[in-house]
């Protein structure tokens, strides 16, 4: 059940408002003994709640008194106050990242294989938002074929979104893709691909017949590859994240003529 310390009160302050919300404006000594809030504790606790703006003071009167502000505006303030926080916390947690970033860069050569996989529909689409948020350089794509294990519109939206990131941190992108696939693209990524991506002076998108399999190379050192479930041709089974510069570099190699013979496509 919610309570009014989920809003960021201690125990006597939720005491001492709930009291003053039922005795009307009555002095601090008072409110000790009907809220049961100890009186070496009750002007502390009345000063917060002020600070809160949840209370109103008599100063004129001897003693001062003090009334509470009607439960929706005090509501209504308590929730600004959090999201207030929440947005400092925000911007504090976003400079914490930019900070760190510098530091923890990862070297910028590859040259030790190293191989990874991603098993399940969830798994495969994490890790492939994963490796495209690695780029540096370049990112050529290759789809022949949308999974029906896969979420197209959630998987199309992500992709899209960190291929924008990508663009703005200056990667060259090459998508090679099925002329099929156009017309299964769902809307809303189409229209993405149309506004933010194909305008870009480094993004460039192209069709062919001459496309089997599903597989990105990121920086030319690393090869993810998406792999086929073995009982159903049309889903995705797991997808293979392989770093060798010289399997990426074959894959790169039967990639450029296939590129070099493709249509442009314009979104």
């Amino acid at each position: 059940m919610a309570s009014l310390r989920d809003l960021g009160l201690s125990e006597y302050e939720a005491r001492a408002y709930r009291a003053l919300l039922t005795t009307g404006p009555t002095t601090a000594k008072e409110l000790s003994q009907v809220s049961d809030v100890p009186m070496g504790r009750i002007y502390d606790v009345l000063n917060s709640i002020e600070q809160y703006n949840l209370v109103r003071s008599q100063s004129a009167s001897r003693p001062k008194k003090y009334v509470a502000v009607e439960p929706e505006t005090a509501l209504d303030r308590l929730l600004q106050d959090k999201k207030r926080e929440l947005a400092e916390k925000e911007t504090q947690y976003e400079g914490i990242v930019d900070d760190l970033v510098g530091s923890l860069d990862t070297a910028n050569t590859v040259e030790e294989r190293f191989w990874t996989a991603a098993v399940g529909p969830g798994e495969t689409q994490d890790l492939m938002v994963e490796r495209l948020a690695a780029a540096d350089d370049r990112i050529l794509m290759v789809a022949s074929t949308f999974s029906q294990g896969l979420d197209v519109n959630d998987l199309g939206e992500r992709i899209a979104r960190e291929l924008e990131r990508a663009l703005d941190r200056g990667v060259e992108i090459s998508l090679l893709m099925r002329p099929q696939l156009i017309d299964d693209l769902p809307q809303s990524v189409g229209q993405r691909y149309r506004n933010s991506l194909s305008p870009h002076d480094q993004f460039d998108c192209r069709t062919s017949d001459d496309v089997t399999g599903s597989f990105t190379v990121i920086d030319g050192v690393e090869a993810c590859i998406e792999v086929p479930h073995p009982l159903h041709s049309d889903g995705t089974f797991a997808m293979i994240d392989l770093k060798d510069r010289e399997f990426a570099g074959e894959i790169r190699d039967e990639f450029e003529p296939r590129w070099a013979g493709a249509e442009p496509l314009s979104f």
